[in-house]
């Protein structure tokens, strides 16, 4: 990588860690691009080299925490040894939620806007090198599988709809359990769904 590039990395991730912090701290409502240069220490059209607003950084953002956040789960599915791939989803859905319960402020920020097209929409759109291609990875499970699935999209999106919305509730308001006692039902309706679209 060349100074120039390098130079741009770091704008581009000032940028990204600052807004993460005044989101989660203020509110996307509450903080403008104004707040994010001024705190990033950088001029307001360097904004503009890389996004076209706010809702474009959110969203970047977003993709970006997601990603970490499953790049890790995978890293520590890689060291178990699991085989089907229902178990690797199950594995990876209990470690990201753990880690979630973990960092409120993340949590909130990627519940509150995410959705499985918006993240879809944002990783084809912004993708950096050094990311993970988590839908790369999960089409390659799917496709590995000795079990294969009806639309193995669609029934990923449900699962991500449902875990991400019972997970929230469950970490934020401890209902309808806490986390501990959620995650053997959400394990139990993963399954459930996965079996339901299994092709004989």
């Amino acid at each position: 990588m060349g100074k120039w590039d390098e130079n741009k990395k770091l704008k581009l991730d000032s940028l990204l860690n600052t807004s993460f912090e005044l989101f989660t701290s203020q509110g996307i409502n509450q903080t403008s691009i104004s707040d994010i240069v001024k705190k990033a220490g950088v001029a307001k059209g360097t904004f503009y080299l890389y996004f076209k607003d706010k809702y474009d950084i959110r969203n970047r953002l977003i993709a970006r925490k997601s990603n970490q956040l499953f790049a890790v789960a995978y890293q520590a599915l890689l060291k178990e040894n699991l085989h089907t791939v229902e178990d690797k989803i199950i594995f990876m859905m209990k470690h990201i939620l753990i880690e979630l319960s973990n960092n409120h402020m993340l949590l909130t920020l990627i519940y509150k806007d995410l959705s499985w097209a918006l993240f879809k929409e944002a990783m084809a759109n912004n993708k950096d090198d050094s990311e993970t291609d988590f839908l790369q990875i999960i089409t390659e499970m799917f496709e590995a599988s000795e079990i294969k699935y009806r639309n193995p999209e669609l029934m990923m999106f449900l699962i991500v709809e449902m875990v991400g919305s019972a997970g929230y509730s469950s970490i934020i308001y401890k209902q309808p359990q806490p986390l501990d006692e959620l995650l053997p039902e959400l394990e139990y309706a993963v399954r459930g769904i996965m079996k339901e679209y299994e092709l004989h």
